[in-house]
C-alpha cells in the first residue's frame, strides 16, 4: 500500500515537473517571438513625420488657399528636411534639402518614376518625352538635346532677335498698358515655335498658336468630359494640333527638306534597324517641347522687368553692360553675334539671381517604383515625392540673406544640388541654354531702346500655376528716343 502511494506521488511529480517544463519552454518560445517582433518593428523604417490632414482632401486645401512659400516653409520648420503630407489626392514625401533633392533625381532615379495627372498627359500626348524613363527617354532627350544645343542655337540669334524687336515695338504701338506676363507668353511662344520649325509659315503659325491657347486654357481646369467645358474644348484643340503638325510633317517629306530644328532631327532618326519614329510621337514632343518653353520663360522674363523697374542701381548697372555691347554692334545697326552673347556676366548673373528668386518651379513630382529607405524613413511603393526646389533656394544656409535680390552671390559657383531652377539629373530641363539665350537678347534690347513703367506696381504674387507678379504685371512701353 505505502510503496503504491509513493509510486503514485512521484508520478505525480513527476507529471507537475513535466507540465512545468512544457510551460517554462512555451513562455520562452513566446518571449522570443515577442521579442524579434519587437526587434523587426523597431528595425524597419518608418513613414516620415507630417500631417496628412483630412480624408481625401488631404492638405490640398491649405496649400492651394496660401502662399506656397509660408505652406513648404511652415512644414519644414516643423517637421525638418522630410516630411509626409497628403495632396491632389495623392499621399506625398517631401524632401527639402539638397542630398533629397540629389537622391530621388541623380544617384538613384532609377526608383523614381515621373508622373503626372493622366488628364494632363492627355492634353500634351503619351509618347512626350517628360512622361518616359528608360530608353526611349535618353533617345528623345538626345535629339531635342542635339536640336537645342549651342551650336543649332547659335543660328537662331538674328530671328530670335526679330521676335524681340517686333514684341517692345508691338507693345509700343499699343499705346496703353499691357500684362507683361500675357506679352512674354506670345514671345516665348514664337520663338518656341522658332526651335521646332524654324521659320514657319504664318498660316500653320496662326493655326498652332489659336489652338495652342485653348489647350493651356484646359490644362489647369476640371478633366471632364462634358461639352463646352475648358477641358473637352482643349482636348478638340489638341487634336487640330495634331492635325496641322501632321501636315506640317507631310509638307517637309514631300519636299526632302533636311532641317536642323527640332522637327527635322526627329524626321531623320533612324534606329540600327531603320525603324523611324511616329507621327504620333513627333507630335507628342513637338507639343510637350512648346508647352515646356513658354510659361516658364515668360515667368522668369516678367519677374526680370520687375526687378530691373524696382531698383534703379541694378538697372544702371546691366544698361551700362549692355550701352558697352550696344555701341559694339554700331549703336544696334548690325545683329548680335553668339559671341557677344557669351559675354555679358553681369546680366547672365542677374538671369541667374532672378531664377534663384523667383524659383518659377517650386518642386517636381516623382513616383516610388518600389519601397525605398531614405534617412531612416520609408518612402512606400506609389508614394509621390517631391523635392522642394524653392525651399532649397530660399535657404539662408545655402543662400545668405534669401530674400534680397543680390547677382554678387553667383560669382562664385554656388554649391552642388543648391541651385536647381532647370531641374536636375536626367529629366533636367534640355532647353535652359535656349531660355537663357532669349532672356539676354531680350535684356540686351529692352535696356538699351525702351524705357518701362510698371503700374499699381505691387508687391503681390499670383499663381497661374507659376508664380508671377499680380495681376501679370500691368506694364507700360516706350521707345527711348
Amino acid at each position: 500500500m505505502e510503496i503504491s502511494a509513493s509510486i503514485s506521488t512521484l508520478l505525480l511529480l513527476l507529471s507537475w515537473m513535466c507540465f512545468l517544463l512544457l510551460f517554462l519552454f512555451l513562455f520562452s518560445n513566446l518571449l522570443t517571438k515577442k521579442r524579434d517582433k519587437v526587434e523587426n518593428v523597431a528595425s524597419k523604417p518608418k513613414l516620415p513625420p507630417g500631417s496628412m490632414g483630412w480624408p481625401y482632401v488631404g492638405e490640398t486645401l491649405q496649400l492651394y488657399s496660401q502662399d506656397p512659400n509660408i505652406f513648404f516653409a511652415s512644414k519644414q520648420k516643423r517637421y525638418g528636411e522630410i516630411f509626409k503630407t497628403h495632396i491632389l489626392g495623392c499621399p506625398c514625401v517631401m524632401l527639402a534639402s539638397p542630398e533629397g533633392a540629389r537622391f530621388v533625381l541623380v544617384t538613384h532615379a532609377h526608383l523614381f518614376k515621373p508622373t503626372y495627372p493622366k488628364s494632363k498627359e492627355k492634353l500634351i500626348g503619351p509618347s512626350a518625352l517628360f512622361f518616359h524613363q528608360g530608353h526611349y527617354h535618353t533617345l528623345i532627350r538626345k535629339l531635342v538635346q542635339n536640336s537645342l544645343s549651342p551650336d543649332t542655337i547659335r543660328r537662331l540669334i538674328p530671328d530670335i532677335e526679330t521676335e524681340v524687336v517686333s514684341s517692345l515695338e508691338s507693345w509700343v504701338s499699343a499705346g496703353h498698358v499691357v500684362n507683361a506676363f500675357q506679352e512674354m507668353k506670345k514671345f516665348s511662344f514664337n520663338v518656341g515655335i522658332l526651335s521646332v520649325f524654324g521659320n514657319l509659315e504664318g498660316n500653320y503659325r496662326d493655326q498652332l498658336k489659336e489652338n495652342y491657347s485653348i489647350v493651356e486654357k484646359g490644362y489647369n481646369s476640371f478633366p471632364t468630359m462634358i461639352r463646352g467645358t475648358s477641358y473637352s474644348k482643349a482636348l478638340l484643340a489638341r487634336k487640330r494640333i495634331r492635325e496641322i503638325i501632321s501636315e506640317i510633317i507631310s509638307k517637309r517629306k514631300e519636299q526632302r527638306l533636311m532641317e536642323k530644328d527640332l522637327l527635322g532631327h526627329m524626321l531623320n532618326y533612324r534606329d540600327e534597324k531603320g525603324k523611324t519614329l511616329t507621327d504620333e510621337q513627333i507630335a507628342d514632343n513637338v507639343i510637350g517641347v512648346l508647352f515646356a518653353a513658354q510659361d516658364t520663360t515668360a515667368s522668369v522674363l516678367t519677374w526680370i522687368l520687375k526687378y530691373l523697374h524696382d531698383d534703379q542701381k541694378l538697372l544702371e548697372a546691366i544698361k551700362a553692360e549692355q550701352m558697352a555691347v550696344y555701341e559694339a554692334t554700331e549703336q544696334g545697326k548690325m545683329p548680335l553675334t553668339w559671341g557677344q552673347t557669351r559675354n555679358m556676366p553681369f546680366t547672365h548673373r542677374v538671369i541667374l539671381e532672378s531664377l534663384r528668386m523667383a524659383s518659377i518651379i517650386s518642386f517636381t513630382f516623382r513616383e516610388a517604383v518600389v519601397d525605398v529607405e531614405y534617412k531612416g524613413y520609408l518612402i512606400p511603393k506609389g508614394w509621390k515625392v517631391m523635392p522642394l526646389f524653392r525651399n532649397i533656394h530660399h535657404n539662408p544656409e545655402f543662400h545668405p540673406a534669401p530674400h534680397n535680390f543680390d547677382p554678387s552671390r553667383f560669382e562664385m559657383a554656388p554649391k552642388p544640388n543648391t541651385f536647381m531652377p532647370f531641374g536636375n539629373g536626367v529629366h533636367s530641363c534640355p532647353g535652359n541654354e535656349l531660355a537663357k539665350l532669349n532672356m539676354l537678347i531680350l535684356i540686351h534690347h529692352l535696356v538699351t531702346k525702351f524705357r518701362w513703367e510698371v503700374v499699381e506696381n505691387q508687391n503681390g504674387v499670383q499663381y497661374s500655376p507659376f508664380p508671377v507678379p499680380l495681376h501679370g504685371l500691368p506694364t507700360r512701353f516706350w521707345r527711348n528716343d
